[in-house]
């Protein structure tokens, strides 16, 4: 791609993704046209998907990304400015999640997670900021959960971690919105990914399903769409808000009769 073109196509960020709910978004960006960034730790998945997404002529481009790093976020930005001059997009999707009684919860794990699920995004939407500022127009979607809504057991980290993002997509929608920036959020249900494969035992899917009353777990790609929708003009006036993607899971209460 030539550099002319390159400035011309709309610039979109996801961070963690190589894989899960990030691959997702990344896809639904990438066959609506735009450039779009893979912005991950997991190299090999993320080069994976950039190879796939170019073989079928759309764009996609890995760049390296710690979000527990400042240093690392600095960076990635600058490559960004050099090589794009633009952000048009950025999803903050990249999370951890470790399942620990509250009262055995270790400092350093709940510090780890605080650092990449709420620190990460606020450095990553302040230098996406600077660069939509210039052009008095962009779109920050932040991946929140319904755990950032409704406690469940062994996620005083996590789910902390994600009340804050409904907070932090409230004041980025205040500050921004001048510069024509929207924040926004999408709070996911369970969702079937490798990793909810991998976690969750069928206990837990048993529970989950009781009070979801779609009685199904998402799917990765329902979640990319919303945030399509949220990035698109269909969108302009929509601000500051987090919308659940869950099955009716938050809305429900006793689900049997």
């Amino acid at each position: 791609m030539s550099e002319g073109s390159a400035n011309k196509a709309r610039v979109a960020v996801i961070t963690g993704g190589g894989n899960g709910i990030g691959r997702a978004i990344v896809e639904a960006f990438a066959y609506a046209g735009y450039l779009t960034i893979i912005a991950d730790i997991n190299q090999a998945d993320a080069l994976a998907l950039e190879a796939a997404l170019n073989a079928r002529s759309l764009q996609a481009r890995y760049l390296g990304l710690d979000v527990a790093d400042a240093d690392s976020i600095a960076q990635f930005f600058a490559t960004v400015e050099r090589d794009y001059g633009r952000c048009d997009v950025l999803v903050n999707n990249a999370g951890i999640a470790k399942s620990v009684a509250y009262l055995d919860y270790p400092k350093d794990q709940w510090e780890k997670v605080m650092q990449i699920n709420i620190t990460g995004p606020f450095l990553m939407s302040q230098c996406a900021g600077r660069l939509m500022q210039r052009r008095q127009s962009g779109r920050i979607v932040n991946i929140a959960s319904v755990s950032g809504e409704r406690a469940s057991w062994g996620r005083a980290a996590y789910g902390t971690s994600k009340a804050a993002i409904f907070g932090l997509t409230r004041q980025m929608a205040l500050e921004l919105a001048e510069f024509g920036i929207t924040a926004n959020g999408v709070a996911p249900g369970p969702v079937d990914t490798p990793l909810t494969q991998q976690l969750h035992t069928q206990v837990t899917r048993d529970k989950f399903l009781d009070a979801i009353p779609m009685r199904r777990y998402g799917t990765p790609q329902e979640i990319a769409q919303v945030c399509l929708f949220l990035a698109s003009e269909a969108a302009s006036y929509v601000n500051g808000h987090v919308i659940p993607v869950d099955g009716g899971f938050l809305a429900a209460g006793i689900t049997d009769h």
